[in-house]
């Protein structure tokens, strides 16, 4: 009997171990899977058309879901808030592929009365699929940059549409920007984690404001215990910042900084420019123009496919299932040019 204590208490032991060990993994990583996870991209403009390199993008990366900017709301109209940039369909929808409707909200519009708000937005989004052909959509993405002042105001909106979405068998799921993370989730079934936008691009010297390693680590820690599915969200787009002196001007987004009329380069990121012209300031056909004057300067400001691929890995180490569905931001026939063919399948990869 006396030899057999040891052993009993030793078996004890590695129960014990054990169920610590179960404790502290179900502790950790507490994240989830997000539903139905495929290869992504955002499509963030106001036409809706597909060039043949987008086209041939889509196909090569096997991407099955596309995240749509349907329309933005803003402050205004008899109720408060109406839509904006309303999305015109000038084209198709690859076959094959899921289409998320996914609309921005200004914070601002949340310090008005939402109470008509989720109908709307339900109603027109289902007018604005049928209208234009596409198939019936299994999930709806709303994107705001809340804060604790209008976090309330918000989540009442998530929940209202969550339920009218609910009622017609369609999911809900929200963009969360890593200041979120430290904040209650919001009630949504799903999560995309923005890890882009880091800096501040107004200041000349913040060298990495689209991403920056230092910038994300401080708030990686809350994935621990971030009780919502995540999915995540990497940037393959680049800015040309112009400034006068240190002041900010505008995203010169139709810069063509080989052109020796209008620009010197001064260094591998900086460019002065040598003469006057005017300047496309806005995406497509968002486009503002701005003024460029002799001595002004365009900074060049990307991401190096090896940072996103140790965002990648970092975050994963918090939240082990994130990468299961990337979203690419965003969808640009210019943009596809940054990273290689390899280089896009490592980042898609789970």
């Amino acid at each position: 009997m006396n030899r057999l204590m040891p052993t009993m208490n030793m078996q004890k032991r590695w129960l014990i171990l054990l169920f610590a060990l179960i404790t502290m993994a179900s502790c950790n990583h507490k994240v989830g899977k997000v539903p139905e996870p495929e290869r992504s991209v955002y499509y963030w403009r106001t036409t809706l058309h597909f060039d043949s390199a987008e086209w041939q993008f889509l196909a090569e990366h096997q991407i099955k879901k596309i995240f749509v900017r349907f329309f933005d709301v803003v402050p205004g109209g008899k109720e408060g808030v109406q839509p904006n940039a309303t999305l015109q369909f000038t084209d198709s929808i690859p076959h094959g592929l899921e289409v998320v409707p996914t609309v921005f909200i200004t914070e601002n519009c949340l310090q008005n009365d939402l109470k008509a708000l989720p109908q709307l937005l339900v109603e027109r989004i289902l007018q604005m699929c049928k209208t234009n052909g596409i198939p019936p959509i299994k999930e709806v993405q709303l994107d705001c940059d809340w804060t604790a002042n209008s976090q309330s105001a918000y989540f009442h909106l998530l929940k209202q549409t969550r339920t009218l979405l609910k009622e017609k068998g369609i999911r809900l799921s929200a963009t969360i920007r890593l200041h979120q993370l430290r904040m209650t989730p919001p009630p949504v079934d799903y999560g995309a984690l923005m890890l882009y936008n880091t800096g501040d691009a107004t200041d000349r010297n913040c060298k990495n404001p689209i991403l920056d390693m230092a910038a994300i680590e401080p708030y990686l820690k809350h994935l621990v215990d971030y009780d919502l599915p995540l999915c995540a969200a990497y940037p393959a787009f680049g800015w040309k910042l112009l400034f006068a002196a240190d002041t900010f001007k505008a995203i010169a987004y139709d810069a063509d900084l080989t052109d020796t009329t209008l620009f010197r380069r001064q260094s591998a990121d900086t460019y002065m420019a040598v003469s006057s012209r005017e300047l496309t300031t806005g995406p497509g056909e968002d486009a503002n123009s701005a003024h460029i004057n002799p001595g002004d300067e365009i900074l060049v400001r990307e991401v190096p496919f090896s940072l996103i691929e140790a965002v990648r890995e970092e975050v994963a180490s918090y939240a082990p299932s994130i990468n299961d569905q990337v979203i690419v931001y965003d969808l640009n026939s210019e943009n596809i040019k940054r990273y290689n063919h390899n280089e896009y399948e490592k980042i898609y990869r789970p």
